[in-house]
């Protein structure tokens, strides 16, 4: 049977090989990325991270989140934090 090309395999003796792939798969796509990410595919990033994954949009989204999340209370997951007011 062959890896499967997902970066996960169940038998532990191809972890070698799946890290090598997914590692030469992200090195090969990367230059053609626009920057950003899909949020719900991070993990323990940093806020800069996150930031960059919204690209332009991230100061307009704390704006808003500003104006209906003042607290914070949604703070769960890849956070937007509220602008200063």
């Amino acid at each position: 049977m062959r890896p499967r090309r997902t970066g996960v395999d169940p038998d532990a003796a191809n972890a070698p090989a799946i890290t090598a792939w997914t590692k030469d798969y992200w090195s090969a796509l990367h230059p053609t990325s626009a920057g950003g990410a899909y949020v719900n595919f991070l993990m323990d990033e940093d806020q800069d991270r996150v930031q960059a994954s919204y690209l332009g949009n991230y100061d307009r989204l704390s704006r808003i989140k500003q104006r209906y999340d003042p607290d914070n209370l949604f703070h769960v997951n890849q956070n937007i934090h509220p602008s200063a007011p």
